[in-house]
């Protein structure tokens, strides 16, 4: 999808996401989206897309780094809890406790047994969040193999985007298929009537973007919320001119 069509048909989603989070704000609602999916499958441009015209003290991102000793003798969930919303919050996880019946699972840093806990616990853990009020969505991001290894190639080659590629994500590449199936094993056992997978297609990543944006809000209850009114008396004077010694600006140097 090109970007200019791209960024028209975002335009009416984000005016509709900031009516939605005033309506949050208004109701004291308290939202969490989980988005998951293969290394370079796009959570992170799903994310901006989401959040970028969103008052950042009310919409957060939540994406923890691997667990320190301390919280490797906590109950799994734990450290999640704490990122969970209060009254008012938008939460969007980038990658989340799913982590245990993926990366955890595929690449060893978890055990057969501890992987069977998580996957029976989850249901019973959601059910709670979301019988205590917590509107809980939860994203898988797909896309193909080919499209991976492009996207790892192009974080190579970047300077800009070096940073995202890690040695686990080029160790996972060996693994696709280990990934997969704990994939499908993930979504069998967590897929649950109140806390159900949906899949988003991302080998278009813009697309993909939109649809998952566009799901979002059509399966949120209200997502309409008019603005507070403010009285924006005239100033009743000129405005005044500051008066301070700026910096010389940088010159042009596109035109030598």
């Amino acid at each position: 999808m090109k970007r200019e069509a791209y960024e028209e048909a975002l335009k009416p989603l984000t005016l509709e996401l900031v009516s939605m989070a005033r309506w949050v704000k208004a109701t004291g609602a308290r939202i969490v989206v989980l988005f998951e999916g293969r290394d370079t499958a796009g959570k992170g441009g799903a994310i901006s897309a989401v959040r970028e015209k969103l008052n950042p003290r009310q919409c957060r991102t939540v994406a923890l780094s691997k667990p320190t000793e301390a919280e490797m003798g906590q109950w799994y969930f734990q450290r999640y809890v704490a990122h969970l919303p209060t009254a008012g919050e938008i939460v969007l996880f980038d990658r989340s406790w799913y982590n245990r019946a993926g990366v955890e699972k595929v690449m060893g840093y978890a055990s057969e047994r501890q992987v069977e806990a998580f996957l029976k616990a989850v249901p019973t853990f959601e059910k709670l969040l979301v019988d205590d009020g917590i509107l809980l969505f939860k994203y898988w991001l797909a896309a193909d193999q080919a499209q991976q290894e492009a996207r790892l190639r192009e974080r190579l080659e970047d300077p800009l985007k070096r940073w995202k590629l890690s040695p686990i994500d080029l160790a996972a590449r060996a693994k696709y298929d280990d990934y997969t199936k704990a994939r499908e094993a993930m979504l069998k056992a967590t897929h649950t009537q109140h806390a159900p997978w949906t899949i988003v297609d991302f080998n278009d990543q813009r697309r993909g973007r939109l649809t998952l944006v566009r799901d979002l809000l059509s399966r949120i209850p209200d997502t309409h919320a008019e603005p507070d009114k403010i009285d924006f008396p005239d100033l009743g004077r000129k405005p005044a001119k500051e008066r301070y010694k700026v910096l010389k600006p940088i010159p042009d140097w596109t035109e030598s």
